[in-house]
């Protein structure tokens, strides 16, 4: 977290959100930001029946959610903790009190809307011109981080969730998991998938 903006949460109101808890509602106005001091949330999507989900990202501490009302707009996206999360609420009159002291923080906000905005493009890049092996097998390498032994994995991240992270049936992402696990190529490990060799780009 940047100096300016852990000075921008000193100002904001802390609240703990209990796991499950939605903060932001689709579709609804606000122009609250929220700024993760502990835990983690999850910006999402449902269909109207709310029997599919779309997942646009998870957030750690040190970042924060909400900027794209600032604009006046609606909610573009869900946003609930996925764990236990410490949050500091900021609301638009403060952010701009702050940004009227601190005018860097401006750029500093700005590259954070177009870093996601080009990982946006890169995700719907990704989703439209791929199979579904072609997607898990970008989400897992996007995603792994690196072991003391030398191997990568990802996780905690269940067979449901990556199907919501790449718009696609849950029965599909496990065909595709188990035929790189028959072929050595990943281990399934108490939620987490361990990347044993690199993945083929079609198997």
């Amino acid at each position: 977290m940047s100096d300016s903006l852990r000075r921008l949460a000193a100002r904001g109101q802390a609240a703990l959100y209990r796991k499950g808890r939605r903060l932001i509602q689709e579709g609804a106005r606000g122009d609250t930001l929220f700024i993760i001091l502990s835990g983690r949330l999850r910006a999402y999507s449902v269909n109207d029946d709310d029997t599919h989900r779309v997942t646009y990202g998870d957030y750690l501490p040190g970042e924060f959610l909400g900027e794209m009302s600032l604009d006046g707009g609606l909610r573009s996206a869900n946003v609930e903790a996925v764990s236990a999360s410490w949050c500091a609420a900021v609301a638009r009159p403060t952010l701009e009190r702050h940004i009227a002291e601190e005018p860097a923080f401006a750029f500093e906000l700005l590259a954070k809307v177009i870093r996601r905005a080009r990982m946006a493009t890169l995700s719907l890049r990704t989703i439209a011109f791929n199979d579904v092996y072609g997607r898990v097998v970008w989400l897992l390498n996007a995603r792994a981080v690196a072991r003391p032994d030398g191997l990568r994995e990802v996780g905690p991240l269940s067979q449901k969730e990556i199907a919501e992270w790449l718009a696609c049936n849950r029965s599909m992402v496990s065909r595709v998991l188990t035929a790189l696990e028959r072929g050595g190529y990943v281990s399934l490990e108490g939620g987490r998938v361990v990347l044993r060799k690199p993945l083929p780009a079609r198997f």
